[in-house]
C-alpha cells in the first residue's frame, strides 16, 4: 500500500450515506486527538490481497523481522466490506495496546493491532480514544 492523491474529503464522500456518518463521525474525533498530524489516503493492495483504502494518521517508519523497512500509519481508518477498522501501530510493554487494552473496547474483533466493529455505537469510543493519544505521544518521541 501506498499514500495516493486521492484525498480523504473524496474517500469519505464515496461512502454511502449510513457509513459515512459513523466513519466520518470517528473521523472526525481521531483528528481532535492527533491535531499535530495531516490524514493521508493510503490505498493498494493489503495483507491478505485485498484492495483497500485507508486513512492514515502519522507517519511511521519502522523495521520487519525479515529486515525490510516498511513506511505506514500510527493510526488507521477504513471501511471495509462488512465492518469498520481501526488499525493502531503503537505499543506498549513490548505489547500492542489493541491487544493490551483490548477488553476495554466493547463489542469488537480484535486483532494484533486492527479493531472492527459493525457499527461506532459498538466500540467504546472514550477507550478507543485513549489509544489514539498513546499513539500519538508515541510519534512525537
Amino acid at each position: 500500500m501506498n499514500v495516493t492523491d486521492r484525498t480523504v474529503t473524496d474517500y469519505l464522500a464515496s461512502l454511502d450515506d449510513i457509513a459515512r456518518a459513523d466513519v466520518g463521525n470517528l473521523y472526525d474525533q481521531i483528528s481532535k486527538h492527533m491535531p499535530s498530524v495531516t490524514p493521508k489516503l493510503w490505498e493498494g493492495v493489503f495483507w491478505g490481497g485485498s484492495k483497500q483504502s485507508i486513512i492514515g494518521f502519522g507517519d511511521l517508519v519502522y523495521v520487519r523481522s525479515d529486515k525490510k523497512v516498511v513506511e505506514w500509519f500510527a493510526v488507521g481508518l477504513t471501511l471495509q466490506k462488512n465492518y469498520i477498522s481501526v488499525y493502531i501501530s503503537a505499543s506498549e510493554d513490548g505489547q500492542y495496546l489493541v491487544k493490551k487494552y483490548g477488553a476495554l473496547l466493547g463489542k469488537v474483533k480484535l486483532g494484533s493491532s486492527s479493531i472492527s466493529f459493525k457499527k461506532l455505537s459498538d466500540v467504546n469510543i472514550d477507550e478507543l480514544l485513549k489509544l489514539v493519544d498513546k499513539a500519538h505521544m508515541q510519534l512525537k518521541k
